[in-house]
């Protein structure tokens, strides 16, 4: 199989036409600049808006130049869309899933060459940015397995002769999807995957800081559609700037919304939607935490914790930002945690032995600074202290940070996409899992002890409130087949596994009559049937009660 790079490159944007996408020029060398199409509605196309550049967060060198899509640009996508939808809504399900397994091949395929341009764009560490790409293919194997069991319901009814259902159908209108730069790839298609053996029509907003990934991973779904002669704007995609994302949230056309990013961002989103009675599916903040009790397996704890406090550069909405340990442990848990940071190598994401990549851009340099600021003019008052780390080094790397604090330290409260783990005591149970629920976030959590009361407690009804409560594990790395999302300011969507399909679709509630008799069992014991003894026809309502001929009632 050729390098897709390889095959896609040029320095010229005018040698490629729309009519073939497979064309769309994507660089090898991240000093060769490109322009290329920021708008994709089943044909590639400039948008009429500015030109944005991709730059890698390490070398700072320019990836790629995309010339974006604007809020009129935006509108015709959605008027294609339209144009599509019926034909595609009434495909059969499991030949929607063919589609999908044969998007999953295509990641297969170009796997390696998509996680290079993750790792470029976001300065990933190559495992990882692979990790994001087989996500996105056990997504794709996910959804396959499900075009053939998206099952509705059948209810038994007290009436005789009907059938109680409910049943689930696509949307009437479309789908956005608005992603953020740290799972440029993934979340793209978690939303994707579902989506299309649903039956929907979409519309991709992806970060302005990955364009080129959301170039590539559009041409991957537009060559399985074009292959089988499905119209691309089924799975439409526009770079673009905030404008089009307000758009979006305010749009009566789109149906459902699913936003990924800030809590900040969110709310406005969530308000937008709420308020044009629309449907969203949020994953905002995360502010994880861990509990390391007396009773973990330190070494357990320890690599666990280290992984996603360090992972993706502290920038993952599951990095551990808070670890509470008893403190009969506490010191000799912040010597070994310590130790493991000293291990880490931090700079170019494309080195072998690099564990922690680049920051994704001076905005993130400016709060890890701004941060540890504050941290240490506020030792005389909350003893805070750095226990290792603290320093920005060259190509938007720092280094990762341990603080130790008391639980009532505001600044662990706020979540920060930065390396910076705050670490504090506590004496029993019961006040390490309130310390944990006490933020306004709810996504990822996690307690590491062998006892299994403690564990009972932290998952029952009087334990964490996030949507994810693991135990002897990491805050990070979950798993396709369970539900992805969380609680709270989190803002309670659910993405990829178990039923989270359901929030792709029309809910619909079924009683169906299919009796032969020439008359209609109502509900609440209403009968409109005629008294041979009532001379008036009077509409017997129940034993003692009844109503005069051409009276008007009502039944509540």
């Amino acid at each position: 199989m050729k390098n897709l790079t390889q095959k896609l490159i040029t320095k010229n944007i005018r040698h490629f036409t729309s009519k073939n996408p497979l064309h769309i020029p994507i660089i090898a060398n991240s000093s060769i600049p490109v322009n290329l199409y920021g708008v994709y509605d089943g044909e590639w196309k400039n948008g009429n808006g500015y030109v944005l550049e991709s730059r890698n967060p390490f070398s700072k060198e320019i990836n790629g130049k995309i010339k974006t899509g604007t809020i009129e640009d935006y509108r015709n996508i959605i008027r294609k869309m339209f144009a599509v939808k019926k034909d595609w809504m009434n495909m059969p399900t499991p030949k929607r899933g063919d589609i999908v397994r044969q998007i999953g091949e295509q990641l297969r395929i170009e796997k390696d060459e998509l996680a290079h341009i993750i790792s470029q764009e976001t300065g990933k560490i190559k495992t990882e940015a692979l990790g994001e790409v087989q996500e996105a293919i056990d997504i794709c194997d996910y959804a396959v397995g499900l075009s053939r069991m998206q099952t509705g319901s059948i209810i038994p009814s007290e009436r005789n002769d009907y059938t109680l259902m409910e049943r689930y159908n696509p949307l009437k209108k479309h789908v956005g999807i608005i992603s953020a730069f740290n799972f440029p790839c993934a979340v793209f298609f978690w939303n994707t995957a579902l989506n299309l053996i649903c039956g929907n029509t979409q519309i991709w907003k992806g970060s302005e800081i990955t364009p080129l990934t959301s170039i590539i991973c559009t041409k991957i779904v537009s060559k399985v559609l074009e292959k089988e002669g499905i119209p691309g704007a089924v799975a439409s995609m526009i770079i673009s700037d905030g404008s089009v994302g307000e758009a979006m949230s305010n749009d009566t056309d789109i149906e459902l919304l699913s936003f990924t990013g800030s809590t900040k961002v969110g709310n406005r989103v969530n308000v937008n939607v709420a308020k044009r009675f629309g449907r969203s599916i949020l994953e905002l903040g995360g502010n994880a935490a861990s509990i390391v009790t007396k009773n973990a397996r330190l070494n357990v704890a320890l690599d666990a914790i280290t992984f996603a406090s360090v992972g993706t550069t502290g920038q993952r909405c599951t990095t551990t930002r808070r670890i509470y340990v008893h403190e009969d442990i506490y010191y000799s848990f912040l010597l070994e945690l310590k130790q493991r940071y000293s291990k880490i190598k931090i700079g170019n994401p494309f080195h072998e032995d690099t564990l922690m990549g680049p920051l994704i851009n001076q905005q993130a340099i400016d709060c890890y600074k701004n941060i540890i600021l504050q941290i240490k003019s506020q030792y005389l008052s909350s003893h805070a202290k750095i226990e290792y780390g603290g320093n920005v080094l060259d190509n938007n790397c720092v280094e990762p940070t341990i603080v130790s604090c008391s639980p009532d330290f505001e600044l662990a409260k706020h979540e920060a996409f930065v390396p910076i783990v705050y670490i504090m005591k506590y004496k029993n149970l019961e006040e390490a899992i309130d310390m944990n629920n006490n933020v306004e976030q709810g996504l990822g959590s996690s307690i590491f002890s062998d006892n299994l009361n403690e564990v009972s407690q932290w998952i029952g009804a009087n334990g964490s409130d996030c949507g994810i409560v693991n135990v002897n594990t990491s805050t990070s790395g979950a798993e396709i087949g369970l539900a992805f999302g969380g609680n709270k300011s989190t803002g309670w969507g659910r993405h990829a596994g178990s039923d989270s399909w359901k929030q792709y679709m029309r809910r619909s509630s079924v009683a169906m009559n299919h009796g032969n008799e020439d008359k209609v069992e109502l509900a609440q014991g209403v009968s409109f049937e005629n008294n041979e003894n009532n001379d008036d026809n009077k509409v017997i309502i129940s034993d003692n009660i009844y109503v005069e001929p051409n009276t008007i009632w009502s039944y509540h």
